[in-house]
């Protein structure tokens, strides 16, 4: 489950027919990898995340999408937009996507955090952690699956994109997975990554790709 650094390899063959929801995490902004920057306003993308959020429409080229979603925060909503340009599509916001509520860590550097002994925790244990003052990992996958059951359930059969965060998507992915959330520390989500889930009546989610960041995604879904 890493991210893609040579050629692009073959798209993926279509999954079982069902709801395709492919969850993007924003793209690059002046403080990724440095800073926990949770729901803070007013952070936007870098031009990094600018040509990422531009990579993320054009390989989305040839995929009827029926839907965008959107976390409130800026730096989802931008990476959205030439999305929603190149297919014609409203950025709608949904709360339930947004970043997992750090509070009273939010905006710390991670270079500070990690020193601390419950850093440990959030890494090796995280489902019994909650942030002071701020929301629990188990929270915040409640929040991030039931959003995700609301809006696959809307859009049943059709192809919705979600622009979300790191920890959400990758707790979402655990979900599907069935592994635990103290697990999910273990799963990768790059900026401007692309992982894609089909849901189906009667019978459990399907992980189709994970982290991807190069291949066209026109091969999820039959023509």
């Amino acid at each position: 489950m890493t991210a893609a650094t040579a050629s692009a390899p073959p798209a993926p063959s279509p999954g079982p027919t069902g709801t395709l929801v492919l969850l993007v995490r924003h793209g690059e902004t002046p403080t990724t990898g440095t800073v926990l920057p949770g729901r803070a306003p007013g952070l936007h993308l870098s031009e990094r995340g600018r040509a990422q959020a531009v990579r993320v429409a054009e390989r989305l080229a040839g995929l009827a999408v029926d839907a965008i979603y959107s976390s409130p925060l800026e730096r989802t909503r931008e990476t959205a937009e030439p999305t929603a340009a190149s297919t014609g599509r409203d950025v709608n916001q949904d709360a339930g996507l947004i970043e997992c509520d750090f509070g009273e860590w939010t905006g710390a550097a991670l270079a500070e955090l990690a020193v601390l002994p419950e850093w440990q925790t959030v890494q090796q244990s995280p489902s019994t952690f909650r942030f002071p003052d701020g929301e629990s990992f188990a929270e915040m996958q409640e929040r991030m699956v039931g959003a995700l059951e609301v809006l696959r359930s809307a859009h049943a059969g059709g192809v919705v994109v979600c622009f979300s965060h790191a920890d959400p998507i990758k707790a979402a992915v655990a979900h599907a997975f069935g592994t635990q959330l103290d697990h999910f520390q273990r799963i990768v989500i790059s900026p401007g990554s692309v992982t894609v889930i089909s849901y189906g009546e009667g019978r459990p989610p399907s992980v189709l790709m994970v982290n991807s960041t190069l291949e066209p995604l026109n091969g999820l879904r039959a023509r």
